[in-house]
C-alpha cells in the first residue's frame, strides 16, 4: 500500500514524506475522521509529529485532490480518501457517525437545480440525516 501512496503523492507533485504516508494510511483505514483522530492515529507510528504538521498535510492532500474534506452542518471537518466519484453521506444525529452513500443517479452533479442563476453546476452535495443502527435502538 505504501508504494501506491508514494505513486499518488508523486502524481500530484507532492514529496513523499513519512507524515504524508502516515496520514494516507490512517485515512485509508479510518474514513470520515477528524483532525484530532488523524493526529492520534499518526502518532502511533510517528510520536513526535505536530498538530500543525497534520493540518499542513491534510491541507496539501485536500488541495491536490488526494483527500476529500467534508463538513456536515454542526460537525467538525472530516476527511476521507474516497475521491473522484459522485457519492454522498449519511450522518447520525445522535453520535455523529458518517457513512458513504452512492449517488442514486450515478453522475455528477446528481441533482438539477431549479434555477442555476447562470452557474455551471458540476457537483451537488447531499447529506442524509438520521439515526445509525446503534443509536436508533436507544432513541425514544
Amino acid at each position: 500500500m505504501t508504494a501506491d501512496f508514494e505513486s499518488r503523492l508523486r502524481a500530484v507533485s507532492l514529496r513523499v514524506t513519512r507524515p504524508r504516508l502516515a496520514v494516507l494510511t490512517a485515512l485509508s483505514e479510518h474514513p470520515h475522521v477528524d483532525t484530532d483522530t488523524v493526529l492520534a492515529l499518526v502518532r502511533a507510528d510517528l510520536p513526535t509529529v505536530s498538530h500543525q504538521a497534520i493540518y499542513d498535510v491534510l491541507r496539501a492532500l485536500t488541495d491536490t485532490g488526494l483527500v476529500r474534506r467534508i463538513q456536515p452542518a454542526g460537525a467538525t471537518a472530516r476527511y476521507e480518501m474516497r475521491v473522484g466519484d459522485n457519492h454522498h453521506h449519511v450522518v447520525c444525529r445522535s453520535c455523529g457517525a458518517i457513512a458513504d452513500v452512492d449517488c442514486a443517479t450515478g453522475e455528477a452533479p446528481c441533482l438539477t437545480a431549479s434555477h442555476d442563476h447562470g452557474f455551471v453546476v458540476d457537483e451537488a452535495e447531499v447529506v442524509y440525516w438520521g439515526f445509525c443502527p446503534a443509536c436508533v435502538s436507544i432513541t425514544p
